[in-house]
């Protein structure tokens, strides 16, 4: 039977019950009047004990790592071997024009327009046609990352160095602290999946210890007997395709733990689109927008490697798009399949 906590009506009720059995029991009797100082205690009495048992409440939900929050989640996750995951810094390459032979020291700091600030991680020498700085990000976390032609500012001027210096790669993205629910989730993965050293199921559990790694699949046989294929995503980001520096992280990370007999080879998934014809009505701009953004979130939630998307979904994702009445959905004709490795993709869309 379970436990219900009792409200504080109850708890005044059982409070002055007790009292007029205790009076009764020496031949005295109670008129309960708000302001008397019996019905005062019984009051009081029965605030604490509501408070206790709100505690009480608190404390049961703690127990078993589902419901866990706080410090007693984070100690449910150190007794089954998983830490939080902390925040990343981004870490890019930017070109650098000035004059030839003009040095560009260590620790040197930029700005982005928004405030964000980077150090210079190494120093160099500008040559004729101007050099390549690895900036990384003063504060961890998404903010940090940076676009191809983003424009970074010297916050004090070099001599002879130009004043601007503009992104032209990610080495490594910057990811967010990991939330409690991330956390909690993969304590409740390792509950219901114990470690066997190197079962299909180990490998995506290791990818996931890396920071920004969300959701990881594992191909036994990759590349023929003895061989592991693992790829991942990392949904926090716009495009939750890992670049070539979060492939080469999680690579290093999982060889740690992974059987020494196993060739393991992580990759990124590849991309193929799914192209769309819709016609809609009523058709305004605002509601192709607000169509191509749902079937944007749906493919994100539910593409995987190798995975299938069903027309019957995608036909319920387009009616809940805001303003949308009825539509016809022309294109595609038969539930679309990724190849093994790929992910499908919203590709462009087409209003017949």
């Amino acid at each position: 039977m379970s436990f219900n906590r009792p409200t504080l009506s109850t708890l005044i009720a059982r409070s002055r019950s007790d009292i007029e059995a205790g009076l009764a029991r020496v031949g005295a009797t109670v008129v309960w009047l708000r302001h008397r100082v019996l019905d005062v205690l019984a009051r009081m009495h029965s605030a604490v004990a509501h408070g206790l048992y709100g505690y009480l409440a608190y404390l049961a939900k703690q127990i078993l790592v589902d419901q866990a929050e706080g410090e007693f989640l984070l100690r449910h996750a150190v007794i089954w071997g998983k830490t939080p995951k902390a925040a990343v810094a981004a870490i890019c390459t930017a070109s650098v024009t000035g004059t030839d032979g003009m040095p560009i020291d260590a620790g040197v700091e930029l700005t982005r327009a928004d405030g964000a600030r980077y150090t210079v991680q190494a120093a160099i020498t500008l040559g004729s046609a101007g050099g390549t700085i690895t900036v990384q990000a003063v504060d961890a976390g998404l903010d940090g990352n940076l676009a191809v032609g983003d424009v970074l500012t010297f916050s004090s001027p070099i001599s002879g160095v130009d004043a601007t210096a503009t992104a032209i790669a990610t080495t490594t993205s910057g990811a967010a602290e990991e939330t409690e629910d991330e956390l909690r989730a993969r304590v409740l993965e390792r509950v219901r999946n114990t470690p066997q050293g190197g079962a299909e199921s180990d490998y995506p559990g290791w990818a996931k210890e890396v920071a920004g790694v969300t959701r990881a699949w594992c191909y036994p046989g990759w590349l023929g007997p003895g061989t592991v294929g693992l790829t991942f995503v990392m949904d926090a980001r716009d495009d939750p395709i890992p670049l070539a520096g979060d492939v080469a992280t999680v690579q290093a990370y999982v060889d740690v733990p992974r059987p020494v007999t196993a060739t393991l080879t992580v990759f990124a998934p590849a991309i193929e689109d799914v192209d769309f014809s819709i016609s809609i009505t009523p058709d305004t701009p605002a509601i192709r927008t607000a169509i191509a953004a749902e079937l944007a979130d749906f493919f994100r939630r539910e593409a995987e490697p190798g995975g299938t998307l069903y027309i019957s979904r995608m036909r319920e994702v387009i009616s809940a798009a805001e303003g949308e009445f009825s539509h016809e959905l022309l294109a595609p004709t038969a539930n679309p399949t990724a190849s093994a490795g790929a992910m499908l993709k919203l590709g462009t869309i087409g209003w017949p």
